[in-house]
């Protein structure tokens, strides 16, 4: 009995130091300090120093200089690649639209098929290249705006959809580079007052209190 209780006891020493049991143990006070929230408790066969959960710093290592957010050359990217599915989305279902609209008094055939077929994608290749471009010249000037004046503010923003407004209507004449123009300004100046709307009705409430 002493010799089978002997080798259960070894037996118990050899796994409990396999998993660390036999290690170090740490006080109530240790785990104090640990943020348990949505994790599970910690086992106690796991040998791992507590103080080393607590993350008191950035996630992420970023270059010396970088910034936190993204700049415009960053998101030109998506902005370029999210007008193009926008606007072949748009153009498809317009292109749908009318192929419907001109095939109306044809009965379901081949023939009136490939015609739909041909608007759909007549028309979600233009309005996909259109607003490809527009995002194109805006996010170019939009790089360029921020690089000379070495800023980045919503004054950036409104000149270069004001500058892409004039330089795609540019073949119309002068009228048509003012109303590209006013056109881009116009967009632009809603953007900027969309993203700093909670902003101005915070200092407005604070000025009349």
């Amino acid at each position: 009995m002493e010799g089978g209780g002997g080798s259960g006891n070894k037996t118990t020493g050899g796994l409990a130091g396999f998993f660390g049991a036999g290690g170090a143990g740490y006080s109530h006070a240790d785990l104090a300090g640990v943020p348990l929230t949505g994790m599970n408790p910690l086992s106690p066969y796991l040998n791992v120093d507590p103080r080393y959960l607590v993350q008191d710093t950035d996630e992420f290592i970023l270059p010396t200089g970088a910034n936190k957010t993204r700049g415009r050359f960053e998101l030109a990217f998506f902005t370029i690649g999210g007008c193009c599915m926008t606007g072949a989305a748009f153009g498809a279902m317009n292109g749908l639209r009318l192929g419907l609209k001109e095939t109306q008094n044809m009965a379901w055939s081949k023939p009136r098929n490939v015609q739909i077929l041909n608007m759909v994608t007549r028309q979600g290749a233009l309005w996909a290249n259109t607003l490809g471009s527009l995002a194109l010249l805006y996010s170019a000037f939009g790089v360029i705006i921020e690089k000379t004046r070495g800023a980045e503010d919503d004054l950036n923003t409104i000149a270069a959809g004001t500058m892409t407004g004039m330089l795609y209507k540019c073949t119309g004449g002068l009228r048509g580079v003012a109303r590209g123009g006013l056109t881009g300004l116009t967009l632009t100046s809603l953007y900027a007052l969309y993203n700093n709307w909670e902003h101005m009705k915070g200092s407005l409430l604070q000025q009349s209190l």
